[in-house]
């Protein structure tokens, strides 16, 4: 199955916020590739190394560098880039940093919320945004079911709470200012994507998973896992940026009837807990690559989390394409790739291409 929907970004100017992170990294790479203007708006990279800087991808954006949380600053790049869509990833989005600086998260991830949506209302030209937040924002009652886009927000720790309120921000503003009913006066067309836990090559985030095995190979080291059973919805991180690009491209097209919220993530046979996948890890990456469980206490994270995509099936035609084990081999690929110093760029390109051409 081709995206299709690809052809629509041509020549468009997207801007995207939060596009020195992982996911906008790979988003960015991905609308340069298919022949969009790209502009982007977030901090300096997180990490170091990062992505966005071993990609070489401010090469293909037009980068400004500021705080989500500067309203002014957020307005005037909007004004100065003038794009047709944006889509918004800046957030803190560590669930353990939210233990640590709750007030940080809610400021960036909910009134950054706010900014956008309403710098958008007083910059014209805007036709379409999608604010990516979560699958951690519904109220999580560890069923063995997926959930659905009406199913109730919540939120235990502040980082998923905080998307929570992201998501209400977002409805508060679809009703209030970017009304389906007066689509013809204001001409902005508003929807809200839910992933689930990405993973790919290039991500050195601290307190995640994948990051955390490599850094324990490259420093010859034992992976200690802390949450061994936890299960959760694992997919590439291409699955859900062109979910994004999906229904971001239904909204410049079609108008509000594709408003709303969106589940992206992966088929229920591929849902595994922690220790399978890293058991997996281990053996694609050969050598001594091992690992241990962490008898210390840490903060609560949900046992089963899992999401029902069948809306985006359904109406979007969008499903998973790549199954956990070719997601894990990607990521071995890539990041053996970058201890032997290649182009990490052209890496990137190619699992771009064979992710859209699969």
């Amino acid at each position: 199955m081709k995206y299709t929907f690809l052809e629509v970004f041509r020549g468009k100017k997207v801007l995207v916020t939060g596009h020195t992170g992982f996911k906008g990294a790979w988003l960015c790479l991905m609308l340069h590739k298919i022949g969009a203007q790209v502009s982007g708006f977030a901090l300096s990279p997180p990490t170091n190394p990062s992505l966005y800087h071993v990609a070489n991808v401010d090469a293909c954006v037009d980068s400004t560098i500021g705080n989500i949380q500067d309203y002014n600053a957020l307005r005037s790049t909007l004004e100065r880039v003038q794009p047709d869509a944006v889509i918004h990833m800046a957030a803190q989005a560590l669930v353990l940093q939210s233990y640590e600086n709750p007030v940080d998260t809610y400021s960036t991830n909910v009134l950054g919320t706010v900014h956008l949506l309403e710098a958008v209302r007083h910059v014209a030209g805007i036709k379409a945004i999608v604010n990516v937040t979560t699958d951690k924002c519904y109220e999580n009652n560890e069923w063995m079911w997926g959930y659905r886009e009406n199913d109730r927000l919540g939120g235990y720790d502040p980082y998923s709470n905080s998307k929570a309120c992201s998501e209400l921000v977002t409805s508060s503003f679809i009703n209030s200012f970017f009304n389906k009913d007066t689509y013809n006066e204001h001409g902005v067309a508003v929807a809200s994507a839910r992933a689930g836990n990405v993973i790919g090559g290039g991500d050195w985030a601290k307190n995640r998973l994948i990051p955390d095995f490599i850094r324990a190979i490259s420093e010859g080291e034992e992976i200690v896992i802390r949450n061994p059973l936890a299960i959760r919805p694992w997919q590439h991180v291409l699955e859900p940026l062109a979910g994004y690009l999906n229904v971001l491209s239904k909204l410049l097209t079609d108008g509000p009837k594709y408003s709303g919220a969106w589940n992206f993530g992966p088929n229920d046979s591929e849902t595994k807990n922690v220790e399978w996948i890293i058991s997996v890890l281990c053996n694609k990456w050969g050598g001594n690559a091992s690992f241990k469980l962490d008898d210390n206490i840490h903060p609560h994270e949900t046992q089963s989390l899992k999401l029902d995509i069948s809306k985006a099936k359904s109406l979007l035609e969008w499903k998973p394409k790549w199954d956990i084990g070719t997601t894990l081999e990607n990521i071995v690929e890539w990041h053996k790739a970058f201890y032997e110093k290649k182009d990490m760029q052209s890496v990137c390109n190619q699992q771009i291409d064979d992710y859209l051409n699969a």
